[in-house]
């Protein structure tokens, strides 16, 4: 995580005014580390620019964004990621979004996640794994996430089940955790189990990606005036203080807690 925020500090100046654009190989090669491939970029925002580049050996593209904003604190855009009923209220593309098992003792929690597609497609249905930090000490956030099989959640044919997913996100304040102000880079990439031609996909990040986080944005701003659940106070809900009852495994069919060591997904 820290490597990442090195990378932010790296195009930081992406958000000054004085900002002078660059040739687009430098920008390219700021993103870059020894050895990698370059970063294209694709889009380029007010409050976020997106870039991609080819994983070796296959027909996919790993993404990266990095954004900004300064009228929302980090602790309400944090939460606001990771409160999944609240998420069921803001994303109309949510099918499902359920937690099947969390390790009470890490945070891990093992998420169900079906979501509607580009028509014709079907919907596909997601089963990962998500860990997050609050470091303090260098004042950053991290949010991971990676695909995982689970056996209380078998393939359904109604869905397409996406079997390869990767997130990190890293979010870094510009003053504190509950002052607005903070930038973010997020990292992720997907297989969808698509035959639709490479660029097809890469149009619905396009398309998809200012739309989301445009929601997400928006999300957070209400979550201000919410019961939103607020992960770094130990789960109390955001504002009132008020104890919102969490999603227990004991819920999902089949499914008990287990202790750290027997979570062996994160």
């Amino acid at each position: 995580s820290a490597q990442e925020m090195k990378h932010m500090e790296s195009v930081s100046s992406l958000f000054q005014g004085e900002y002078q654009r660059p040739d687009p190989s430098s920008e390219r090669e700021a993103f870059a580390a020894a050895g990698e491939q370059p970063w294209e970029m694709i889009m380029d925002k007010k409050h976020f620019k997106l870039w991609r580049r080819p994983i070796a050996g296959t027909h996919l593209y790993q993404y990266r964004v990095f954004g900004s904003y300064t009228d929302v604190t980090p602790r309400q855009f944090f939460n606001v990621q990771l409160d999944t009923e609240y998420r069921k209220k803001w994303d109309s593309l949510v099918i499902k979004l359920d937690v099947i098992e969390r390790d009470v003792a890490t945070g891990s929690e093992v998420i169900h996640w079906v979501t509607h597609f580009p028509y014709p497609m079907y919907s596909r249905d997601y089963v990962y794994v998500r860990r997050y930090s609050v470091d303090k000490e260098n004042n950053l956030m991290v949010l991971v996430s990676r695909a995982v099989e689970h056996p209380s959640v078998p393939e359904d044919p109604e869905y397409v089940r996406v079997r390869t997913y990767e997130s990190q996100m890293v979010i870094r304040p510009h003053k504190t955790f509950d002052e607005n102000g903070f930038d973010y880079l997020l990292t992720y990439s997907d297989n969808p189990q698509t035959v639709f031609p490479r660029y097809c996909v890469s149009w619905m990040v396009s398309s998809g990606m200012p739309d989301f986080l445009a929601k997400l944005h928006a999300a957070a701003l209400k979550a201000k005036k919410l019961e939103v659940r607020d992960y770094l106070a130990g789960g109390k809900a955001a504002e009132s203080g008020a104890e919102k009852s969490p999603v227990t495994p004991a819920e999902h069919k089949g499914d008990g807690t287990r202790a750290p060591a027997q979570l062996d997904y994160a």
